[in-house]
């Protein structure tokens, strides 16, 4: 089981999460960030400056009280109301710290989810297709919050506290010794000791539940999407029982878990027990020996309280920050991913000036042992219209994908204006050409969003002339009470097949693109709404230099040359005209279109 899909990520070492960390906690030129940095650090120190002093008063108020000096009320009292201050001030400064960092926090957490997002939408188009459905959002969900948590609890609780250790170890030391301040020493490195190496044994089992939680959350989100496949087969059961043993894998690793949790908290507070027992023994008896007066036994009893309640937050911290350490690997995991279609370092700006389009020798497989295009070689002349035709899985779509750099070729080339796309910037490329594809799919939004997409700057009135171009408008104002604001469902779903299809050419019109390429684009429209908008895209795909893929031969009778491929090799070339004269495989295909269609009509007009 995977955490990302058929992807295999390695785990980021633990100081490369930092160090990916560090730049979005002290910025370059950004000097507020690095002040509120500076100014945190500062509101910690004094804030555990002052808690150890905090006993200190505690304990000049019992030797008062302890010599028996009543009438000198005002002592004690002075004492007193220092303790209590002091011990708020403490708190108020590691306020101040939180109200500061929140800043630094936040920013450093929408800035590092940006650059991920930013990555992903710049990975090839190979990654999106093989990834399983919800595993990427989810890691990208949860990589953020084990951001948040691992800021919360590294900045609040597991530095200021070994801090105060620190502190506290020195200060006992100083005033009362070695020997107190070795027990105090080894009391803190025990438990330290121990809850790392439970939790790093408990680590595994996060692992196990963030995969299994993954899975789960894949099939579920899979399921769902194709609720109607599962209705068709009658396959609810298959897919309970898919669903509960991603589930079961998820109960056993949070049972594992769970156990690991409570004999981690139970040596935790065993430790705690046998350090407080010896420290306040010792301590018992230099008091009865006079070595320490009373109000030294009740200061040293005060650090230990004061050190072991940060510290059972401490063991928790440490395990929040694990399991955030576990979360941020998959988050950076994809940045980890390498981009495989990037811009060349000499790239251009596609400026067109013709819009000649040519493969040379183009070859290409997905995969080693699959050759999807071979030594294909072709020109679509600027302005003028070329089909591309064949059975299924002969690298129709595949030329279109190619020519978007969706991928790249590995042999051959492709021109546009006689130069290599590789040597084009890919946003100006992709700006040239409008896409119509086969399987449109779309946002949960409405009409007038998913047609505005193709220009998001465009006015109402350019949208709505789009929708027009489509033959789509009329759909629009009278089958739609909401009209351009309909919500069409998550990917479209509330559309049929062909009102999707004139919403994606919409939005192909409004894009304008010097360069027209039609996947299929009419392939799910019935006969009468596809010659309508035929007749629309020819006219506003005329002088344009448009590339077909074609399923229906009836679409491209009128292209200036149709190219029939086999396999991934051309086998044919020519005008529709002249391949019905070499009565070959365009021929042949054209010969069953056409008796399919017939018999479709008969069938109709009955």
């Amino acid at each position: 089981m995977q955490n990302l899909g058929t992807h295999s990520y390695t785990e980021t070492p633990k100081p490369k999460v930092i160090s990916f960390l560090f730049p979005y906690l002290w910025p370059e030129k950004n000097f507020s960030i690095k002040a509120r940095v500076i100014l945190s650090i500062c509101a910690v120190l004094l804030s555990k400056i002052i808690a150890v002093w905090v006993p200190f008063f505690y304990k000049k108020a019992v030797d008062v009280f302890d010599e028996g000096h009543l009438q000198a009320l005002s002592v004690p009292v002075f004492f007193l109301v220092a303790y209590g201050l002091s011990r708020g001030l403490s708190v108020s400064f590691l306020e101040i710290k939180e109200s500061l960092f929140a800043r630094v926090e936040h920013q450093a957490i929408r800035h590092i989810a940006l650059k991920v997002f930013s990555h992903l939408h710049s990975l090839s188009l190979r990654f999106h297709l093989d990834r399983q459905t919800g595993s990427v959002t989810r890691a990208l969900e949860r990589g953020t919050k084990a951001i948040e948590t691992f800021f919360r609890f590294s900045t609040f609780s597991l530095i200021p506290t070994a801090l105060e250790i620190l502190l506290v170890i020195g200060t006992v030391f100083y005033f009362y010794g070695w020997f107190l301040c070795v027990i105090i020493a080894l009391s803190m490195v025990l438990y330290i000791y121990y809850t790392l190496k439970i939790t790093q044994w408990r680590a595994k089992f996060l692992r196990h539940m963030n995969e299994a939680d993954n899975e789960s959350n894949d099939r579920s989100i899979e399921s769902l999407i194709n609720y109607e496949t599962v209705k068709y087969f009658g396959n609810e059961t298959h897919e309970y029982d898919r669903f509960n043993k991603a589930q079961k894998f998820y109960e056993e690793a949070a049972v594992k878990n769970k156990i690991g949790l409570s004999i981690l908290n139970a040596g935790q507070g065993i430790i705690i027990s046998i350090s407080l027992i010896v420290t306040m023994l010792i301590s018992g008896y230099q008091v009865t020996q006079h070595q320490l007066t009373l109000g030294d036994f009740v200061l040293l009893n005060t650090y230990l309280i004061q050190l072991f309640q940060p510290l059972m937050i401490l063991g928790f911290a440490y395990r929040e920050i694990k399991r955030s350490l576990v979360e941020m690997e998959n988050l950076f995991g994809l940045m980890d991913v390498p981009i495989e279609i990037q811009d060349a370092p000499d790239a251009c700006p596609c400026t067109i000036q013709e819009g000649e389009i040519v493969f040379s020798n183009v070859s290409f497989s997905y995969n080693p042992d699959r050759q999807i295009l071979k030594n294909v070689s072709f020109t679509v002349p600027a302005g003028k219209k070329v089909a591309i035709v064949g059975p299924s899985g002969s690298g129709k779509s595949t030329i279109a994908r190619l020519l978007y750099r969706f991928y790249d070729v590995n042999e051959g080339e492709i021109l546009l204006d006689g130069k290599n796309i590789k040597k084009l910037t890919q946003k100006s490329l992709q700006a040239t050409i409008g896409v119509v594809p086969q399987d449109v799919v779309l946002f949960n939004e409405s009409i007038f969003y998913n047609i505005l997409y193709g220009k998001p700057t465009a006015s109402k009135e350019e949208v709505e002339r789009s929708a027009q171009a489509a033959n789509l408008s009329t759909f629009i104002k009278k089958k739609l009470p909401q009209g351009y604001d309909t919500i069409v469902g998550e990917r479209g779903l509330k559309l049929s097949g062909g009102e999707k299809q004139r919403v994606a050419i919409a939005r192909t019109l409004l894009k304008n693109p010097k360069i027209f390429l039609l996947d299929e684009a009419t392939s799910s429209l019935d006969t009468h709404t596809e010659k309508e908008i035929q007749e629309n895209l020819n006219k506003i795909s005329k002088n344009h230099t448009t590339l077909v893929i074609a399923h229906r031969l009836s679409t491209i009778v009128d292209a200036d040359q149709i190219i029939v491929l086999e396999h991934g090799e051309i086998i044919e070339k020519g005008t529709h005209a002249d391949l019905l004269k070499k009565k070959g495989s365009y021929y042949n295909l054209w010969t069953k279109q056409s008796q399919k269609d017939e018999s479709y009509q008969n069938a109709s007009s009955k």
